[in-house]
């Protein structure tokens, strides 16, 4: 009976007996609670997420009063840590974008129940990423001179430089990711601000509604900007690591100037974004009792993406190891065998290989992908290799450089280390005041689906309630 049950749950994306009431109580209750009936869980995680928030703010300051030399940066690896960190945490932002915007565009009825957590993820992410140039320039109260305004002399910006490229690509990726995210938000705001008991919450949620009625022509309008947002993001998971990408593949580095670079930073993206919606999805599913909102359908279909996007990525190591031989080019050539081979920095390649190749063939297996904890170990691996993979391709690349007098070995400081685990800290707080302020999942959109199951196909509900409900009181 339980094989039965199982089998019906991985293909459903709503649980049994949901209805709009059972969704707004699940979900708009914890966002409308007084403060004293927050659980403890939250307390908890805000309260290490600000303690880390106070990390980076120190290390940030120090940096400031005493410059860039507080990191390891050396010649020849003059990008390390900082670099690094941006190219991860940009990464990690993609995948909300494609969860939202794409599955939109294809219909994909399984995105309802992640894309609101996922977008909140993108924008936190793209915070703590578009943080790291600012602050590697040196100079960061003059960061303006990146922007485009008017100037006598034609000193600035330069647009040959892929740093001027990278605050087009992240601008543009956050605005519309952050306009993308709100436009969604707008129905559920009304909602909480119609169920909203104390003056504050209904001041608040009632100038974010933007005046929402929920009329016919209101929700025309909705729908249409909604669409024509998702049409322009998708590009954006293509356009924004591709520049990323070009940061290094116009360059003369050996191993970095390679035209499989965009396709291969795009995939790693989506790779290291799965991974992190995995992380957040599987404790939210238990701490907010989302089981029948955030099926094993969910878990199953993000496991899956997970999977072929981590064989696209572990081709591209291949690609490149083979290019290298095939091209002939003495250069090319130490430079692979450095990574695999080299004497001070072979355990990360062999690291790399272990948590983005070894660790996702269980999911291959059914049971795998139905399983949070093995998911949420997994995801766990797959974080920490994309960020060895960053590591190989910028410090690996830079501490061998073409002359043997500039040869030297990279080591972080303490405050590389700090800048980085500190912007888990600004990640970690702005999740949580999401998570205490804003509706966790779509709700809208969840009645909607509701709706539809209730008019054209209800009795596949009313089929396998009894036998859920009697086989749960069992378990």
């Amino acid at each position: 009976m339980r094989a039965s049950v199982d089998a019906l749950e991985t293909t459903r994306v709503l649980g049994p007996g949901q209805t709009s009431a059972v969704i707004d109580d699940t979900v708009h209750t914890p966002v409308l609670a007084g403060p004293t009936r927050t659980p403890l869980w939250w307390w908890a995680g805000f309260g290490i997420s600000a303690a880390l928030l106070g990390l980076y703010l120190v290390s940030v300051v120090h940096l400031i009063t005493r410059g860039t030399g507080i990191f390891g940066n050396n010649m020849p690896v003059a990008w390390a840590m900082p670099i690094i960190n941006f190219v991860w945490w940009i990464g990690i932002g993609h995948a909300g974008t494609l969860i939202s915007a794409a599955l939109l565009l294809f219909r994909q009825p399984w995105r309802t129940s992640i894309n609101r957590f996922a977008e909140a993820m993108t924008i936190f992410a793209v915070v703590c990423a578009g943080l790291y140039p600012i602050l590697h320039l040196g100079r960061p109260w003059v960061f303006y001179w990146l922007l485009p305004y008017p100037n006598t002399f034609g000193l600035f910006p330069q647009f040959r430089s892929p740093l001027a490229w990278d605050l087009f690509a992240i601008s543009a990726y956050a605005t519309v990711s952050l306009v993308f995210w709100y436009i969604g938000l707008i129905p559920d705001l009304a909602t909480l601000r119609d169920s909203a008991r104390s003056r504050f919450q209904k001041l608040l949620y009632g100038v974010l509604a933007l005046g929402w009625t929920g009329s016919a022509r209101a929700w025309t309008r909705y729908m249409r900007a909604y669409l024509i947002l998702a049409a322009l993001s998708f590009p954006l998971v293509l356009s924004v690591h591709s520049t990323i990408a070009l940061d290094f593949a116009v360059s003369v580095v050996p191993g970095w100037n390679n035209t499989i670079m965009p396709p291969y930073f795009v995939a790693g993206a989506v790779f290291a974004g799965f991974a992190m919606v995995l992380m957040l999805a599987i404790p939210l599913r238990r701490a907010f009792h989302l089981r029948n909102v955030i099926t094993m359908r969910h878990l199953d279909n993000s496991a899956k993406l997970l999977l072929g996007t981590g064989m696209i990525v572990v081709y591209g190591y291949a690609i490149e190891l083979f290019m290298a031989w095939y091209s002939g080019v003495e250069f090319e050539l130490y430079m692979a065998y450095n990574r695999v081979f080299g004497e001070e920095y072979w355990w990360a390649f062999w690291a790399l290989i272990a948590c983005n190749f070894l660790a996702i063939q269980p999911l291959w297996f059914r049971r795998v992908r139905r399983n949070p904890v093995a998911l949420f170990v997994i995801a766990i691996f797959v974080s920490i290799g994309m960020w060895l993979e960053r590591f190989v391709i910028i410090v690996v690349s830079l501490t061998r450089d073409f002359l043997l007098s500039s040869w030297f070995a990279y080591v972080p400081t303490f405050w590389d280390w700090a800048l980085y685990i500190g912007s888990f800290g600004l990640f970690g707080t702005l999740f949580f005041l999401f998570l205490r302020l804003l509706p966790v999942v779509a709700t809208s959109e969840m009645k909607e689906m509701i709706y539809h199951d209730e008019h054209h196909g209800s009795d596949y509900f009313e089929d396998i309630r009894s036998e859920y409900y009697g086989e749960e009181d069992r378990t």
